[in-house]
């Protein structure tokens, strides 16, 4: 009896511990995480970080998810919990700044209403067209609102990039001021609207401005600026060409305080070189370059030469007195391969395509981060720029001799940047500067941030929208990503450093390698073993049949025959040997799965003994911290 109490004591002390623990890490450790993912799935980068201890304002995100879309494809409920759980980190990480709302909008429920209010983009999954949602709607105090329509599961690797830029976006909502400095005809040609007597695509605005304009504010800044105004966030210089020292000066100034900046330029400008001169003759130069600043920033780009590529040559007419109709023109090509996939402005981006595209790189010596978005394939090579100015496609082809690749075509530098001067250039005579000149600065306070292209041609429409008028309305139809290419770069670009910073993380849709590579040696062993059995069994069975019927067949019936005992004796073993055949087979199939099945035993011991139990001992070790230090601080009292 004393025995029994003393058991029954200790199995409530036990429960008590327990309980206390449970109750103790509830209190102590429920904000504590470790995050062992591969790739830190859930662990928030630097920058997100940084966005969400600058919120000032409250900021609320509704997260929609039908749970019946879990239930239907199991990967979107895996997806939608990773998502859900990152939202519980962004609370946590903004002290209650982000504020989270979970909804499962039932079929002709007020929330699913809800959830169409909001834009978000509903799927049919049953023959009976109810609709389940999966997105995500954002808003902040002056009712501005961000959403993500629908959680594609392709892009789960971009998950913070998303979150994080609805976030910053909802704490900012002022639209990008983008300053544009061109010798293109990027707003429309006059003088082509003038001579088309306003009919016709010709003297339109790019597509690619149309687009750049609809989320942002778009300021023209003169060829001849002196300083870059203050309010422009970033500066898009697309082949401008012919800049004197005193607005490359604006322009290196403009980078040195801090200024986000795109550099476009070209080799050889197709679009340029379309520009009616005012004498009617074609132009002999297109190029355009930022030499003094590319040396002093320590990029490597040569005017002189064009990148051709055999691998997505677009297909033109060869001259008239050639017999061939089509040739590959290897200087205008589509980037398919050579998309950076891994940087968000371009993961989601299908085909580039470029025209007489010159390439860039690192210099040797330079400090510089270099990542590549664009690059051509390793069938490509340099094309001297003077053959394009009044090309034959079927020559250059002809001629054209691949060295290998890739080469980068566009590319993000980030680092510490130097100016390229040691002060303001000297003015021609008669002019001035401006008031509020800005001071000079020899260097950047910290990591500048630019992309550099060196094809001006991508933002031009005849390479990658199709105008067409419909009624005297004109509609483009794009065939290639240029103009979201160039607009998506200025939004990360808009986005400062901390959007910048945040790369492609990991999913959690991760196969099981080691069980993969069990299952397939042992399925390889299973089936080369299935085999031999099989066809031992097969020839056991047709010997027994032999044996049963005397070996004899009458008009394609088997003949009956008498059995003597020695054949008697052989129909046994051939049945004993059909039985343990069979059996050989099952044990080949259970054989195929032990391995695994052990596998997922220490699996499920880690998860449920291993894990609970660190847990435990770590909230133990935590407990006898703090008891120590309140007994330090009771000593010392």
């Amino acid at each position: 009896m004393r025995r029994l109490t003393f058991s029954v004591i200790g199995v409530i002390a036990a429960a008590i511990l327990v309980i206390g623990i449970n109750m103790f890490a509830d209190a102590r450790l429920a904000a504590v995480r470790i995050d062992t993912t591969q790739g830190k799935i859930y662990t928030l980068s630097a920058g997100t970080q940084q966005i969400l201890d600058g919120l000032k304002e409250p900021v609320t995100v509704r997260f929609f998810y039908s749970r019946r879309l879990g239930a239907t494809i199991p990967v979107y409920g895996t997806y939608a919990d990773h998502v859900t759980e990152m939202l519980q980190e962004y609370a946590t990480a903004s002290h209650g700044k982000v504020k989270v709302e979970l909804y499962d909008p039932e079929p002709f429920s007020d929330t699913e209403d809800r959830a169409v209010a909001y834009g978000l983009q509903g799927v049919p999954v049953d023959n009976a067209g109810n609709q389940v949602y999966f997105g995500l709607a954002g808003s902040n105090l002056e009712d501005d609102e961000r959403t993500i329509p629908f959680f594609q599961a392709e892009r789960e690797r971009f998950l913070e990039f998303d979150l994080t830029k609805l976030v910053y976006e909802l704490s900012n909502p002022k639209r990008t001021t983008v300053g544009l400095m061109s010798s293109l005809p990027i707003d429309g040609d006059p003088r082509a609207m003038m001579m088309s007597g306003g009919r016709g695509p010709g003297g339109q605005p790019y597509a690619s401005s149309v687009l750049l304009r609809e989320t942002n504010t778009v300021k023209a800044v003169p060829l001849d600026a002196q300083a870059i105004d203050p309010d422009i966030q970033v500066l898009l210089v697309a082949e401008a060409r012919d800049l004197s020292d005193a607005t490359l000066y604006a322009i290196d100034q403009f980078v040195m305080r801090g200024g986000k900046l795109m550099v476009m330029v070209d080799p050889w400008s197709e679009a340029l070189a379309a520009v009616a001169s005012p004498t009617g003759m074609p132009p002999t130069d297109t190029s355009s370059d930022l030499k003094k600043l590319f040396d002093a920033w320590g990029i490597v780009y040569d005017r002189t030469q064009v990148i051709g590529d055999l691998t997505g040559a677009w297909r033109v007419r060869s001259s008239d007195d050639d017999r061939m109709q089509a040739v590959n023109y290897v200087a205008w090509f589509n980037i398919r391969d050579g998309i950076n996939h891994d940087d968000p402005a371009t993961a989601d981006l299908a085909q580039i395509t470029v025209a007489s595209a010159g390439f860039i790189s690192k210099a040797p010596n330079a400090t510089i981060e270099f990542t590549p978005l664009l690059s051509s394939s390793d069938r490509s090579g340099p094309i001297p720029r003077d053959q394009l100015a009044m090309p034959d496609p079927a020559k250059l082809l002809a001629g054209f001799k691949p060295e290998g690749g890739p080469r980068t075509i566009a590319a993000r530098v980030h680092g510490v940047l130097k100016s390229a001067f040691t002060g303001p250039p000297d003015l021609p005579a008669g002019q001035k500067r401006p008031d509020n000149f800005p001071a000079y600065k020899a260097q950047t306070d910290g990591p500048a941030n630019m992309v550099v292209v060196a094809d001006s041609d991508i933002l031009a429409d005849r390479f990658w929208v199709r105008i067409s008028d419909f009624f005297g309305q004109s509609t483009a139809t794009p065939f290639a990503d240029n103009g979201p290419f160039v607009a998506n770069l200025i939004g990360t670009l808009a986005g400062g450093d901390a959007l910048i910073g945040l790369r492609a993380r990991g999913d959690t849709n991760r196969p099981f390698k080691r069980v993969e590579a069990i299952q397939n040696e042992a399925e390889a062993k299973y089936r080369q073993t299935e085999q031999g059995l099989r066809a031992h069994l097969e020839d056991v069975e047709k010997q027994l049949r032999g044996l049963r019927t005397g070996g004899g067949e009458t008009e394609g019936r088997a003949t009956e025959a008498v059995i003597t005992p020695e054949q008697r004796q052989s129909i046994d073993a051939a049945r004993k040997d059909i039985v343990d055949t069979r059996k050989k087979l099952r044990d080949v199939q259970l054989e195929l799965n032990r391995e695994i099945s052990s596998l997922q035993t220490w699996l499920m011991v880690a998860n449920i003994v291993l894990v609970p139990a660190v847990l435990a001992i770590l909230a133990i070790v935590l407990a006898l911290f703090q008891r120590a230090r309140r007994a330090r601080a009771r000593s010392a009292a």
